[in-house]
């Protein structure tokens, strides 16, 4: 029995070592940043910035075009 271990236990190992490896490929893909996103980033104001870190995605999403309506276009690099 303890032969069958030894020998059965690396084989277990290694299947579940590739299997990891391919949920951690799918969740690598996911989680990588889209284009929008990039674009996003690169012309967002440092306040949409600190909004979006604050509130998340969902709810900065929510409200896209909150701060240009009200007028509070106050970038960080303008007032300093």
């Amino acid at each position: 029995m303890q032969g069958l271990a030894v020998v059965l236990f690396p084989v277990v190992l290694m299947l579940f070592a590739l299997f990891m490896e391919r949920v951690e490929n799918r969740l690598r893909k996911l989680l990588e940043p889209e284009e929008e996103v990039q674009q996003y980033l690169e012309r967002a104001s440092n306040a949409e910035v600190n909004e979006l870190a604050k509130l998340g995605v969902p709810a900065a999403a929510a409200h896209p075009g909150r701060r240009r309506a009200r007028g509070d276009e106050l970038d960080v690099a303008q007032a300093s």
